[in-house]
């Protein structure tokens, strides 16, 4: 059986919807379940889906009563997921017609192969762009997961259901968190691999990761949530001290979002903000970081919070007036 399910979670998409399902149902792997899952929309979205389910029956949809965010959408359609390999398409973005079967092909010639990355084609509406990664045949799960720290390989892949079910996506956060279970996947694989099937990735400011909003704060809760996961799993202490690392240099990417639009946020955003940034700061473990990040002014973890405070201000506020002055 080479039965692909496929989720597709759908919030206020109704101006996407057509092209995404018509991708699907195009597919040269006609073995396909897809799984629509209604995140409580506001728009045509549910009547969309009615009718494509009522159409092709290949076509199921979930109406959930209240909106809970991609994550717990896409577990409720992981639920229901019968088929041998899962994948997830999100409800604005597209398949190419072989994407599936390319996916597959590779599992079938490859049985240790636990997970597949498509290849991605980022879309900017006037133009598109292949995402970049390392040329590689095969990688370890450790491999993977080390390469998805910084999204050197990303996140779009068909994975053997079996696993997917052992670890369904991360809903401790609204936003972000699934990022956890991509790279939980990757470590419990025995081996990662690619395929030439595309995964067409629509670039709009819109999303809640463009948007300048307190949920952006959720970023840090998300790490923290992960690192946690590791440390419970018994995970090697060098690929902890890994994402240590990255944590750091998350936790000052966040802080420029706050310096830099802060005053765009409501009050309770700010004091929000603010407290997670110092909740981070507090929770990583600075011993572990890189004598490379130590050195760098704007990195470096000081001795009080305060002082943290006082560098970022300063560092963010001479790279915004070097950047006016070019």
């Amino acid at each position: 059986m080479d039965k692909v399910s496929v989720l597709v979670a759908v919030y206020n998409a109704a101006t996407f919807l057509p092209k995404c399902l018509d991708s699907l149902l195009s597919q040269s792997h006609a073995d396909i379940q897809v799984i629509c899952v209604d995140d409580c929309s506001t728009d045509n979205s549910p009547a969309i889906l009615d009718s494509y389910a009522a159409q092709d029956e290949r076509v199921s949809v979930v109406h959930l009563a209240s909106n809970h965010g991609q994550a717990y959408a896409r577990n409720a359609g992981l639920a229901v997921a019968n088929g041998q390999y899962v994948c997830m398409l999100d409800a604005d973005d597209w398949f190419s017609p072989d994407a599936l079967e390319e996916a597959v092909g590779v599992f079938r010639q490859h049985p240790l192969t636990d997970a597949v990355l498509f290849e991605t084609i980022l879309e900017y509406g006037d133009r598109s762009e292949r995402y970049a990664m390392p040329q590689f045949e095969a990688l370890t799960g450790k491999e993977a997961f080390a390469l998805s720290l910084t999204w050197k390989i990303h996140g779009l892949y068909m994975i053997r259901a079996e696993l997917h079910k052992k670890i369904p996506y991360d809903t401790s956060y609204r936003t972000y968190s699934d990022d956890n279970t991509t790279r939980l996947h990757y470590l419990a694989s025995r081996e990662v691999r690619r395929c030439h099937g595309e995964y067409h990735y629509l670039q709009h400011g819109s999303s809640v990761t463009h948007a300048i909003s307190g949920k952006r704060f959720d970023y840090l809760g998300a790490n923290e949530s992960l690192k946690n996961e590791l440390v419970r799993l018994g995970v090697d202490q060098d690929l902890v001290a890994e994402y240590e690392n990255q944590r750091w240099l998350n936790l000052v990417d966040v802080y420029m979002f706050y310096h830099c639009h802060a005053g765009k946020l409501r009050p309770d955003e700010r004091r929000h903000g603010k407290a997670e940034l110092r909740r981070a700061w507090h929770g990583i473990d600075r011993g572990a970081l890189r004598s490379d990040i130590k050195r760098k002014f704007g990195y470096r973890p000081m001795p009080s919070w305060w002082m943290f405070r006082l560098q970022e201000w300063a560092y963010f506020s001479l790279r915004g007036l070097l950047g006016k002055n070019r």
